[in-house]
């Protein structure tokens, strides 16, 4: 046994770990913060972001399942009760990019990895993205009508994609 962290063991740095880490809760606010919606609606995005990240701690990857326990240790477990903060950031637009240049970075961090972990990994991440911006339609009266997708959740998806795919 050793007292070496299980990320260290997988060849990643306290700051590469702490950018997987991350990144799970960044997509899920960037996918939310890209279309403006009513406090209802962000809550109820937030919700299906984090229920996404809860169900992967039983991924069959161990590095999908170990950033799942981490993120949610951090940001607050669903199962337990725990409420993640609802992040509306000041500047969406520069959050959203922000997070579009931590993917390019995930992206080197794992592209020395050729493994399955690395892929289903971006792939979560993708995953994540798809269903915060599913989650609740914009536009519309009274819930009826509206797009179930905008044109900008649309392209931080397909955004995100790419930058992983690097």
């Amino acid at each position: 046994m050793t007292d070496e962290p299980l990320y260290a063991q997988w060849g990643f740095t306290d700051d590469q770990w702490g950018l997987l880490v991350g990144m799970p809760q960044a997509v899920l606010t960037a996918a939310s913060a890209a279309t403006p919606d009513s406090a209802r609606k962000t809550r109820a995005e937030n919700e299906a972001g984090l229920e996404k990240i809860s169900e992967a701690r039983a991924s069959a990857s161990p590095l999908v399942s170990a950033v799942a326990q981490a993120a949610l240790a951090a940001a607050g477990d669903p199962e337990l009760g725990e409420e993640a903060p609802a992040i509306q950031p000041a500047d969406p637009e520069g959050y959203v990019a922000d997070v579009l240049d931590r993917a390019d970075q995930v992206a080197l961090v794992l592209a020395s990895r050729a493994d399955a972990d690395a892929e289903t990994y971006k792939h979560w991440l993708v995953e994540i993205a798809d269903t915060v911006v599913g989650a609740a339609s914009t536009g519309g009266v009274l819930g009826i009508g509206g797009e179930t997708v905008t044109e900008s959740e649309r392209t931080f998806r397909d955004n995100l994609a790419k930058a992983l795919a690097n």
